[in-house]
């Protein structure tokens, strides 16, 4: 066996950290917390990105990591904890499953991630294509999380740890994503997340909560439905 560098064992740490973060998050139902999680995960993919960097020589990286730093590490947990203390929501409701059995499904999702993503490391040339399987959990982890949420603001940071795992799953299999893609989705992110906030407050007006099973409450009965149509 042809021993691993310091460098790439780094990454391969700093994969597996966000791959325990993702499992974290699955388990947490502080919203808080569940930010301060996010926040981490930006950091390690700055950590991530900058070894990657400096393991490559491609100085575009650099670009991505200093987007990195001031989106997911800065501005967007601070824009997360100004809408929380804002709406006074700290604690999501009761999951659709409980700890455990989100924590089983979860365990399901990374055997299959792991399977799924074999095809694709074996295509890739990248040094860390290792770590693409990774990439593939956190991204199913993270749709996990948003279905078994109800409260909005959970769902969320479920989305945005999404895109944190589509990000690092770009890394791994291409060493980045061109920088005009990185700063478009930069973009679209920074902007779902605002016109998501705006949603918040219009659903806390109506519904004086953020539950998000409330919103049933907007279908049209059955019972008018025929003669809205006959109109």
């Amino acid at each position: 066996m042809t021993p691993v560098s310091f460098d790439l064992q780094l990454l391969n740490l700093c994969a597996a950290l966000l791959l325990l973060l993702s499992f974290a998050m699955l388990a947490q139902r502080r919203i808080v917390t569940l930010v301060n999680l996010l926040a981490l995960q930006g950091a390690l993919l700055l950590a991530a990105t900058l070894l990657l960097a400096w393991r490559t020589q491609q100085h575009h990286l650099y670009i991505s990591a200093a987007l990195t730093l001031a989106l997911k590490v800065i501005l967007l947990p601070w824009l997360l904890h100004r809408l929380i203390r804002r709406l006074q929501v700290y604690r999501d409701t009761e999951p659709l499953l409980n700890i455990p059995g989100t924590l089983l499904v979860g365990v399901l999702v990374v055997v299959f991630s792991f399977g799924l993503a074999q095809p694709i490391s074996a295509l890739a040339s990248t040094a860390t294509r290792s770590a693409i399987g990774i990439a593939v959990a956190v991204v199913l982890l993270s749709f996990v999380t948003m279905i078994n949420r109800r409260k909005a603001m959970s769902q969320v940071v479920g989305f945005l740890s999404m895109e944190n795992g589509l990000f690092f799953g770009a890394m791994s299999a291409t060493y980045g994503m061109p920088m005009i893609v990185e700063l478009g989705v930069a973009l679209d992110v920074l902007v779902a997340v605002l016109v998501l906030g705006v949603f918040f407050f219009q659903i806390r007006e109506q519904f004086d909560s953020l539950d998000l099973h409330h919103l049933e409450a907007l279908k049209e009965p059955s019972s008018t439905r025929p003669a809205a149509e006959e109109r």
